[in-house]
């Protein structure tokens, strides 16, 4: 708003000078006889005075801006010699001076122009091929301009700082209720946990007791199974609510190296079964600040994640090497089926790609969203995309 305003005046004043100079220059470039000039001491030739009306409405006339401007006028013929100097309406500038700013106005081979505090305009006359040139004082206007921008200024930087702090005070009443829902969420999440854990190990227990004596069915089998699936969701449930807590970690130096290796050996057992070939490209003594039990299951959940998804037969590529100040760790994996998102919805909770939500690739659609949070902790980023048709490549940069 300021800046419009601002605007608003620096046209207006530049389209004001512009007029006084067209009256100016319309009144010194053909002077009539001195006798029909807008003479301060003849009385008879200024104009009939006009009714006095509100200022708000009505504006100078000719007259006026002609006898209130600042200005001095210079005339050359037509092999530049000067003819005509007129100072009498300035009391800065001598008829020397006025002439050398004329020569410098003639250098510059402009029409219009601004020599300091001066603007000036020349025109010619056709007949005498006389060319006079008018400078105008606008030094009211350029101060003008000026008060206003530094006011504008000074008002926009307290208006600013007095909204910043309001804006501050309304945002915490309007946030606390959504901050104490979420912490209550996380709290629920957190009890929730807590409790299913004693249900589930007493149905463990019990299901292992009636399997001493009546000895092991199919019933028995699905109920220590689904137990086992529960006790799982349960513990990763938990481990999302401990990466919601915005309590500060202390992050210790981790050989990321050693990590990635012994995790590749515990999975490799998996990877041999299903036929899927394990390349590896890892640099050694690969260092990273977090936390390494942290460190270690989101390696474990990313290898886990590209077993489980990699077709029989299948290729796993696992790279991690030091980028400048960081170490970039990449797990790429052959995926007949691509998932129909964009790959930063991987990490959305309980995304699952099989649509149907069935237990056949064993996952709960968490897992990768407590890498995004081991990760986010850690300092670092985490992003999915698809390199090649058939591919999917997750990178971690720590």
């Amino acid at each position: 708003l300021l800046g419009a305003i601002n605007t608003v005046n620096l046209v207006t004043s530049l389209r004001r000078t512009a007029d006084t100079m067209q009256i100016v220059a319309s009144n010194e470039t053909a002077p009539p006889p001195p006798a029909e000039r807008y003479d301060a001491s003849q009385n008879a030739n200024r104009p009939s005075p006009e009714p006095i009306r509100p200022f708000v409405r009505f504006g100078k006339n000719e007259a006026d801006i002609f006898l209130s401007s600042n200005f001095f006028v210079v005339r050359f013929d037509a092999n530049g010699n000067v003819v005509f100097t007129d100072t009498e309406r300035t009391s800065t500038v001598t008829d020397e001076q006025a002439i050398d700013l004329a020569r410098r106005a003639i250098a510059e081979q402009k029409q219009e122009g601004r020599i300091g505090k001066y603007r000036y305009s020349g025109s010619q006359n056709a007949e005498s091929a006389e060319k006079t040139w008018v400078f105008l004082d606008v030094t009211n206007e350029v101060r003008g301009c000026l008060l206003l921008l530094t006011a504008s200024f000074i008002a926009g930087t307290v208006c600013w700082l007095m909204m910043l702090l309001l804006t501050v005070l309304l945002s915490k009443m309007a946030i606390r209720p959504i901050a104490e829902n979420m912490e209550k969420q996380k709290q629920f999440v957190t009890n929730a946990g807590h409790e299913i854990k004693t249900p589930l190990a007493i149905i463990q227990s019990n299901t292992e007791a009636m399997e001493l004596f009546n000895g092991e069915t199919k019933w028995s089998r699905n109920i220590k199974t689904q137990v086992d699936r529960l006790n799982g969701l349960t513990r990763n449930l938990l481990a999302l609510a401990r990466m919601d807590e915005s309590e500060k970690k202390e992050l210790t130096q981790v050989e990321l190296s050693e990590i990635v290796e012994q995790t590749a050996e515990q999975f490799a057992d998996a990877a041999e079964q299903k036929g899927i070939a394990v390349t590896k490209d890892i640099s050694a003594n690969v260092c990273c600040k977090a936390i390494r039990e942290e460190i270690e299951q989101l390696c474990a959940i990313l290898l886990d994640n590209a077993v489980k998804y990699t077709d029989p037969n299948g290729t796993i590529v696992l790279t991690l090497h030091k980028k400048d100040r960081h170490a970039v760790f990449t797990v790429q994996n052959d995926c007949s089926t691509l998932p129909a998102i964009d790959p930063d919805k991987l990490f959305d909770r309980f995304y699952r790609s099989d649509q149907a939500r069935t237990q056949q690739s064993g996952g709960y659609g968490i897992g990768l969203s407590i890498a995004q949070g081991i990760v986010r902790s850690c300092g670092g980023s985490i992003r999915a995309d698809y390199p090649a048709e058939k591919q999917i490549r997750f990178t971690v940069i720590l």
